[in-house]
C-alpha cells in the first residue's frame, strides 16, 4: 500500500498502526530497531525532531520501506550514481 507521509504525525500514526497490527510493544520493536522506549513513543505521536537516522530505522524494523518521489525533471545521472540505481 502507498501512502503519502504528509507530516510527522502521519508517519507515527503508520508506524504504530503497524507495530499493533504486528503485535509487538514499543519495548520490543525499539529493540529491533536500536531505539528505546521514550524514542518508540516520541516516533509514534508525531514528534518533529526526532532523529531521521533513528526514525529511517524504526520505519525498517517495521517492514515499512521509504521511497523518495523525485521529480522526473531532477533524475539524472548523478542521481542514479548515488542510488545505485543505474
Amino acid at each position: 500500500m502507498l501512502l503519502e507521509a504528509k507530516n510527522t504525525k502521519v508517519i507515527g500514526k503508520v508506524a504504530k498502526v503497524v507495530r499493533q497490527q504486528q503485535k509487538l510493544d514499543q519495548t520490543t520493536a525499539g529493540s529491533f530497531a536500536g531505539c528505546g522506549i521514550n524514542f518508540v513513543s516520541q516516533f509514534e505521536n508525531g514528534k518533529p525532531t526526532v532523529q531521521l537516522e533513528k526514525a529511517l530505522n524504526m520505519l525498517s524494523a517495521l517492514g515499512i520501506k521509504v521511497y523518495l518521489d523525485v521529480p522526473d525533471s531532477s533524475c539524472n545521472q548523478k542521481l542514479q550514481e548515488l542510488t545505485g540505481n543505474e
